[in-house]
């Protein structure tokens, strides 16, 4: 006879691994709504993605580009529920790793690269443009530093390569953050090498996310008969 016997509570895992999903889906969407509601082309390689939460119209940046996002409130709100995401989804997919000191240490850095994300949507950088930088380097440094000391440590559903892939993404976010405040493109442009620096946590959040939502959450065992 087959019989079911409950895994070990996996209710908030998979609550966590649902936010961080629905927190970088709902960026990209809000990213690509708010890009589109501009008069002026809004162009990946010459703009970052700060310029879609400025509040007014204008010349902005180092070199001055014209900045006008008429849609600059999603755009904030947006990097603020992608902090919290992070932040909440970190906490509570915490049993998720292997107690590792590194995983330890980089699981601390990934919660500030998530109040980072929250910084950047309640300081946009036209309104108060320190604190919005001290977000952007949480995002940039914390972040990408946290995925490559945690990342490994993940214990993410067979055949995806989760802690290779979390590796390897944190470095290359490190490293196009070194290019980036180097001013070396690569011909990316100022606002391609940044997306180099900002997308990776927010690749391998997805793909781990994913991957916690696609494990049973049921095993199942088989009892023979007089066992």
């Amino acid at each position: 006879m087959t019989d079911r016997a409950p895994a070990p509570p996996r209710l908030l895992p998979r609550f966590g691994a649902a936010l961080w999903v629905v927190g970088a889906l709902q960026f990209l969407a809000a990213h690509l709504i708010v890009q589109t509601a501009w008069s002026a082309p809004y162009r990946w390689s010459a703009n970052n993605i700060s310029d879609l939460g400025n509040v007014r119209c204008g010349p902005w940046g180092d070199p001055p580009r014209d900045v006008c996002s008429p849609l600059h409130g999603l755009m904030n709100v947006s990097f603020a529920v992608q902090g919290a995401a992070l932040l909440l989804g970190a906490l509570l997919l915490w049993t998720c790793w292997r107690p590792t000191r590194a995983s330890r240490a980089g699981r601390v850095l990934l919660l500030a690269g998530g109040a980072g994300w929250v910084a950047a949507g309640l300081f946009p950088a036209d309104v108060n443009e320190n604190l919005h930088v001290l977000g952007a380097v949480l995002i940039f440094f914390a972040g990408n530093l946290g995925l490559l000391l945690a990342g490994p440590a993940f214990a993410g559903r067979p055949g995806l390569a989760l802690p290779r892939l979390g590796a390897l993404l944190g470095a290359a976010g490190l490293l196009g953050m070194g290019l980036l405040f180097g001013g070396q493109f690569l011909g990316l442009g100022m606002g391609g090498m940044e997306r180099v620096t900002v997308f990776p946590l927010q690749v391998w959040t997805l793909l781990a996310g994913s991957a916690v939502l696609g494990t049973p959450s049921v095993r199942r065992r088989t009892v023979r008969r007089g066992e």
